[in-house]
């Protein structure tokens, strides 16, 4: 057993680090799960400007990630979607009406321009990883210039563990990082390209929650037109909600009607004597017109899921970019060194005439030490030591190119090289300038191929969610029959009140037992109820209840005047003490009533009256005042004997 328990843990525990690090949660360093990094690294392979049906794309990509065409296919129209990672060609669907994209033969796509400027993918700087079969390599993460965590958004749920991160605005978020290389301040909020209206008070920088509404359209008092959708809603969706609140009565309205097309247009026309101004609540609360949304940051960094703000994120990733850019001028600077080294070679090489030196040579020892001895002289020319690939170099170059050389053309090379090696040397010392004009060329290029990712969709506003509780109409009938049911499905019998299905109701039994529960459907209370009213406090502490009861063994009467002060739902309470027997219920401040004693010798007042409000208010938990020592048969209040209800 110990055993089976040992395997089950490791087991468990590595299927768990799988799904958090490989499916579900996306990587700070680039934004991406893997399915998404792999389709992009598909992209750049077989990038040649041209589209590719989405289909091949699909195919290829399963060469690293082995997990069924469809997830890919599912991926990959999001990340479309996106807009900043793939051109698309074709049907992708539409996110305002929630149509579905084109099966993947029948559209195209190819990787953005843009995107080859944010994803690195020199193999000098992003580390590159063996796929599952070891044939081929893939990026373990691409190293991202930009936040892309932000830009796209992510949702995924693993074992024990969930992301759900909202997509902001290109242009706040590229400002954003501006201001924080500059040390300025700054703040971002959410935007999506459906538009709405998102309150932000508790968003608590991506950790908290918004709450989301459609955008209306009332300026006709008998139509309401939905302009805009909440977040993570579409129109088929939202139009599916008011048709079912409607049909559940909570709404009156006489039409929707779904025009949606590339932008949203849902029209709701209502009933004769209904507003507008009449309905817009109950949308707010009844349907998906409204939607509060709970957000969570939760990202892999350094191979651990961490939680983070937007903020942090910002400023992370703007000491990142700095360093992204040091690492490229560095390399950029490691290959023109290279480049140069190599010109002043040549030029020495051959306007030296060191190549003469190796004519009698017999051995290819002794050639290598004619080439490296011939350099000698010219030691303080050269860049850096002449290695055997510097060698090597040297005696392929071709006679035809010997005799060809133009010292003017090596001069003006080396002096290009070396101007732009001063560059890269002043670039090192000032990378924050480095990397604000990077992000301000980035919003420039947007700007010509894209201007509509930088406009901002989703408008901020103050506002509350709307309590459904307080909308609520109180129009079903709680009704209570005969046989002993009550509820608002019950058909028949007396209407005691009208309750909506929000409403919390009191009911008390004839045998003294009170509970307090939402509106039922339908359930059996007793073939007689003393008292049902609305579970409301300020409603329920304002009602006096007198109970008058006997103890089943001495029959002498007991009154007992008190409040309920509070209870706890579906809970069987008693308002006498426990084995008694209740003879009398009401909740009027004053009244009178007549005890009937039983016939027994000596008695001779058979029939004694009483006024309840003689009596002084208790607590609930009092065990009452006696009335009489006499054993009692009946009651009678205010000269008639009780009713039931």
């Amino acid at each position: 057993m110990a055993f089976v328990k040992n395997l089950f843990d490791k087991n468990f525990i590595e299927y768990a680090s799988y799904v958090i690090r490989d499916r579900a949660i996306p990587d700070l360093e680039d934004g991406l799960k893997p399915v998404q990094r792999r389709i992009m690294h598909t992209l750049f392979e077989v990038n040649d400007g041209l589209f590719k049906k989405v289909q091949y794309v699909v195919g290829r990509t399963m060469e690293y990630h082995p997990h069924g065409d469809a997830s890919i296919y599912g991926a990959l129209v999001n990340l479309a979607n996106k807009e900043i990672f793939i051109e698309k060609q074709g049907n992708f669907g539409n996110k305002i009406t929630g149509d579905p994209a084109s099966a993947g033969r029948y559209i195209e796509c190819r990787v953005h321009s843009i995107a080859k400027d944010f994803l690195v993918t020199n193999k000098s700087i992003t580390h590159y990883v063996p796929n599952y079969d070891g044939r081929s390599e893939e990026p373990e993460v691409y190293r991202s210039k930009l936040p892309v965590v932000l830009l796209i958004g992510a949702e995924g749920i693993a074992v024990g563990m969930s992301t759900k991160i909202l997509p902001y605005n290109l242009k706040e978020v590229l400002e954003a990082e501006i201001k924080c290389l500059k040390g300025e301040n700054f703040s971002i909020y959410p935007d999506v390209s459906t538009g709405g209206l998102i309150d932000v008070s508790n968003y608590n920088d991506g950790n908290g929650k918004i709450i989301t509404r459609a955008k209306f359209d009332t300026s006709d008092d008998k139509k309401i037109i939905i302009t805009e959708l909440p977040v993570d809603t579409n129109a088929k969706e939202l139009r599916l909600s008011i048709m079912n609140a409607y049909k559940a009565g909570k709404i009156k309205i006489s039409s929707v009607e779904q025009y949606s097309t590339d932008k949203c247009n849902i029209e709701i026309k209502l009933p004769r004597g209904v507003y507008s101004k009449d309905v817009i609540d109950q949308l707010y609360a009844y349907t998906d017109c409204e939607k509060s949304i709970s957000c969570q940051m939760l990202v892999i960094k350094d191979n651990m899921p961490v939680t983070m703000t937007a903020t942090e994120i910002v400023k992370y990733y703007a000491g990142k970019l700095t360093a992204i850019i040091k690492d490229e001028l560095e390399f950029e600077k490691e290959k023109l060194t290279k480049e140069l080294h190599l010109r002043t070679l040549e030029r020495i090489f051959i306007e030296e005439r060191i190549y003469k030196e190796i004519e009698n040579k017999k051995t290819a020892e002794t050639v290598f030490k004619a080439v490296i001895d011939g350099f000698k002289p010219f030691k303080d020319e050269l860049i850096r030591e002449i290695s055997d690939e510097d060698v090597e170099h040297l005696l392929q170059i071709p006679i035809r190119r010997i005799s060809l050389f133009d010292i003017n053309k090596n001069r003006d090379q080396v002096k290009a090289i070396s101007a732009e090696l001063k560059e890269i040397a002043k670039k090192l010392k000032h990378l924050k300038d480095c990397a604000v004009e990077y992000l301000s060329e980035i919003l420039e290029k947007f700007q010509k191929v894209s201007p509509e990712l930088l406009i901002r969709h989703t408008q901020l506003a103050n506002f509350s969610a709307v309590d459904v509780k307080e909308v609520a109409r109180r129009d079903q009938s709680l009704r209570y029959d005969d046989k002993g049911y009550l509820g608002i499905g019950v058909n028949g019998g007396t209407e005691i009140m009208k309750v909506s299905p929000y409403d919390r109701i009191l009911f008390m039994r004839k045998t003294g037992m009170y509970s307090v529960t939402d509106v039922p459907d339908k359930v059996f209370i007793d073939k007689g109820m003393w008292y049902c009213q609305l579970a409301e406090k300020e409603l329920i502490n304002k009602v006096l209840f007198t109970v008058i009861f006997r103890d089943p063994k001495t029959k002498y009467a007991f009154i007992k005047r008190t409040r309920i002060p509070s209870w706890i739902m579906n809970r069987d309470y008693f308002l006498a003490p426990d084995g008694m027997e209740v003879l009398h219920i009401d909740t009027r401040e004053k009244f009178s009533f007549e005890l009937k004693y039983e016939k027994k010798p000596r008695v001779k007042i058979l029939e004694e009256k009483f006024n309840a409000h003689d009596y002084e208010e208790k607590g609930l938990k009092t065990l009452g005042v006696r009335l009489s020592t006499k054993e009692v048969e009946s009651v009678k209040v205010d000269g008639n004997q009780l009713d039931l209800w």
